[in-house]
């Protein structure tokens, strides 16, 4: 009988736990024997999750666990949390690991290793940036750590600093929780990850919500008070009063424990593998926030931290180590987002990353509605499609408006997958009832108007 390899998962979250989840389906215990470690107190949770849980959306903390340890354990997946890896060796395939709470270190020997340790939120080096009251939000315990200092510390103003996706879901929180809310950000809009016509629509819904926008600002440090806890936020024009700040500054991969064993790593800081998962050292797979993967419409390598890709890269790395075979081919950018009552959606590339990839573009953004418009409910959505000169192919999309808006994004996204032009899209069979769209649904609409201008522009060089 051949000998039982070992499987050995470091981080125990969206996708390490779908790495070991598809490879026990494929392979039993008696074959493969499989350990996860995870340094957080909880593990297979939706970090996207927090926001609505420090919100109050979600009431319980066991509503964002996807599975517990001990249904892990029933599964014949040995998950340990408060475990910490330290150390890769690859030559001697092992790894280093800490028990946080207080039972030293060894050496765990590995057979296959998933590296699936996420992704660490930017935290700037200014003076006051460690005092009390200042909340990054990347794990499960930092959820839990910001709804007990709203609930428990009674504050009254909050400072948000950053105004990416995580940044304007965590305002959105502290308005829910009552609170006296201002946004900082370094840049003229909320939203880079959108052009600044729609990025404008953006910030006029924040400030439609009550929330203070102190933008191309940047932070240059944190007032605290004799105690250590933080008292306001200092930005390049303004001192602001703050019980409570949230850094949503964003994340970079959590690559370092990869680098330290001399795996290699790409311009984003990703780790990098092949369409399979694997890295360039032996037995070594990687997947989630903490690997980079390509762009398919820049060709540019990314790194996206988003649970959607965490949990397919981990189940492409499972199948492989079960024996199967699977790919991941790279990603377009999709992603949406909810501020209160405004959605916000996006998928490929806006005009500066068009442009930055060599592309030269033509825009047609259009203003209608989610319904029908006489049927009641029918809200304000704005649709704008990014495409190629000449070839009329679509590069990219953007949506912001009201209920119903934001997952239009997954109709463009297909045609952006598949390669589609604005003017084969004006055809697109789409689904139509007055409750749930008009007649000319959005996407149909700004479509005619970029095939308008690419022909526009075409005849314009004859």
């Amino acid at each position: 009988m051949a000998a039982r390899e070992r499987l050995l998962v470091v981080g125990g979250d969206a996708a390490g736990m779908s790495a070991a989840s598809q490879a026990r389906r494929l392979r039993g215990p008696d074959e493969l024997e499989i350990v996860a470690v995870e340094r957080g107190h909880h593990a297979s949770y939706s970090a996207c999750g927090i926001p609505y849980f420090v919100g109050g959306v979600v009431e319980e903390l066991d509503a964002l666990v996807a599975r517990t340890p001990a249904q892990f354990r029933e599964r014949g997946i040995d998950l340990r949390l408060r475990t910490e890896a330290v150390e890769i060796d690859p030559g001697g395939g092992r790894v280093r690991i800490r028990s946080l709470d207080g039972g030293g270190e060894r050496w765990e020997p590995y057979d296959q290793l998933v590296i699936a340790t996420g992704a660490v939120p930017a935290r700037p080096d200014l003076p006051g940036v460690d005092a009390k009251g200042v909340h990054g939000v990347q794990i499960l315990d930092d959820g839990v750590a910001i709804r007990r200092a709203v609930e428990e510390g009674s504050p009254r103003r909050a400072v948000v600093v950053g105004g990416g996706y995580i940044g304007l879901e965590m305002a959105e929180a502290m308005v829910m929780r009552g609170l006296e809310v201002s946004l900082v950000d370094f840049a003229d809009q909320p939203m880079r990850t959108l052009d600044p016509d729609m990025g404008a629509i953006v910030a006029d819904a924040m400030r439609g919500i009550g929330v203070r926008l102190y933008l191309g600002e940047p932070v240059e440090g944190f007032d605290t008070s004799p105690d250590g806890h933080v008292t306001a936020v200092r930005t390049r024009n303004h001192t602001l009063p703050a019980d409570l700040v949230v850094l949503g500054l964003g994340v970079r991969p959590a690559s370092g424990l990869a680098e330290g064993a001399g795996i290699e790593t790409g311009p984003t800081g990703g780790i990098v593998t092949d369409r399979r998962m694997r890295t360039r050292a032996e037995r070594v797979w990687a997947a989630g926030d903490c690997v980079e993967t390509r762009h398919l419409v820049s060709g540019a390598p990314v790194a996206i931290a988003l649970g959607t890709h965490a949990n397919k890269q981990g189940r492409v790395a499972g199948i492989n180590i079960g024996g199967g075979y699977a790919t991941f081919p790279g990603v377009v950018g999709t992603a949406v987002s909810k501020i209160c009552r405004v959605e916000v959606a996006r998928t490929g590339l806006n005009e500066a990353e068009a442009a930055a990839a060599g592309f030269e573009t033509l825009s047609a953004a259009v203003e209608s509605t989610t319904r029908a418009g006489y049927i009641p409910g029918a809200a304000a959505m704005t649709t704008k499609l990014i495409a190629e000169r000449r070839s009329g192919r679509l590069l990219g999309a953007q949506i912001v408006g009201e209920e119903n808006a934001a997952k239009r994004v997954d109709g463009l996204a297909i045609a952006l997958w598949n390669g589609m032009t604005v003017e084969e899209m004006t055809g697109l069979d789409l689904g139509y009832a007055p409750p749930f769209a008009p007649v000319w649904d959005p996407v149909l609409v700004a479509a005619r108007k970029a095939a308008d201008a690419v022909e526009r522009d075409m005849r314009s060089e004859s």
